[in-house]
């Protein structure tokens, strides 16, 4: 038989998987008598662990949610799931909050065993992660939104675009959803009658409302597909669009640029559509290319690309 704390520790770990055991399958896969195992059930409780049980057919023990979070038992492979999630957290959170992925994550890495340390190690040392977004998202705002959608309440917030215009948004929040090392909030604007995704980095003043709305179909391809999409060539004013005098194959080949949308136009030219942070570094890709190309727009694209081209000439004559 398994002495008293070991048993103890099997019958934790069984608990903690969410399900509701029969009291005899229990008390087989720890090893115990019905007696010994209702003690070292209420051995459990004493610690703080919330073990319920009910009798009769049917009945059993499970671990519910308690007022405090007792200590937690993981296997090997949930400790080191656990330590690169949080490591990664840490990066996506900012705030006042931006310490509570650190702290989770030391207290975490201090009680873990030699042998797991040695492979959190491994796993980080094979990991590359870009560098850190100059705005990140406050755990607070993506915690408040999370309830929103779970409660399905009405949010309003004060946004600002990426083009640094300012405006007050009223949403029905659909989804959060984690891209490219940033939380974007997927939700239906009640002003605009469209759906509609946002930066959570961008989002202030952010009130969750009493009232609530019916949920809706989700936009096609569903929430991340739409996110990503709107990510990479978000609605504005602000595109690019360029017609590049060659084919798709050979633009794809030579254009390093932010992410867009290149399509063929027919075997000899094709067409790229973007939404750039800033004119001055796509107008010097777009020239890197090397074929012939013609700036459809916006204006702003086009005065760039005329004032680069005029100081490239005057410092070949030079």
């Amino acid at each position: 038989m398994n002495g008293p704390s070991t048993r103890i520790l099997e019958l934790l770990s069984l608990l903690q998987d969410g399900r509701v055991w029969d009291g005899a399958e229990l008390a087989r896969r720890v090893g115990a008598s019905p007696r010994t195992l209702r003690r070292d059930l209420d051995r459990l409780r004493e610690l703080g662990y919330p073990v319920e049980s009910a009798r009769g057919p049917g009945g059993g023990y499970r671990l519910a949610a308690g007022r405090a979070m007792p200590p937690l038992l993981f296997t090997d492979d949930e400790a080191v799931a656990a330590v690169v999630g949080l490591r990664f957290a840490a990066l996506t959170w900012a705030g006042s909050d931006t310490g509570v992925a650190d702290s989770a994550l030391g207290k975490l890495e201090r009680v873990l065993p030699d042998r797991l340390r040695h492979r959190v190690r491994a796993v980080s040392a094979s990991m590359e992660t870009g560098s850190r977004p100059h705005r990140q998202a406050d755990l607070g705002v993506l915690r408040l939104l999370g309830g929103a959608v779970s409660g399905r309440n009405h949010v309003r917030f004060h946004y600002t675009d990426r083009g640094g215009a300012e405006t007050d948004r009223r949403v029905e929040p659909c989804a959060q959803v984690l891209f490219a090392h940033r939380w974007y909030l997927l939700g239906w604007d009640r002003d605009r009658n469209d759906w509609r995704t946002f930066r959570a980095d961008r989002i202030s003043g952010l009130e969750v409302l009493g009232t609530t709305f019916a949920p809706r179909p989700p936009p096609p391809g569903g929430a991340v597909s739409f996110v990503q999409d709107s990510a990479r060539l978000p609605i504005t004013r602000h595109r690019a669009t360029v017609l590049f005098r060659a084919p798709l194959q050979v633009v794809s080949e030579r254009l390093v640029a932010e992410a867009g949308e290149l399509t063929a136009v027919d075997a000899e030219s094709c067409r790229y559509v973007s939404a750039p942070d800033s004119w001055e570094w796509l107008a010097i890709t777009l020239a890197m290319v090397g074929v012939p190309y013609t700036v459809e727009g916006p204006p702003e694209l086009i005065e760039v690309s005329r004032g680069l081209a005029e100081r490239i000439a005057r410092a070949a004559d030079g």
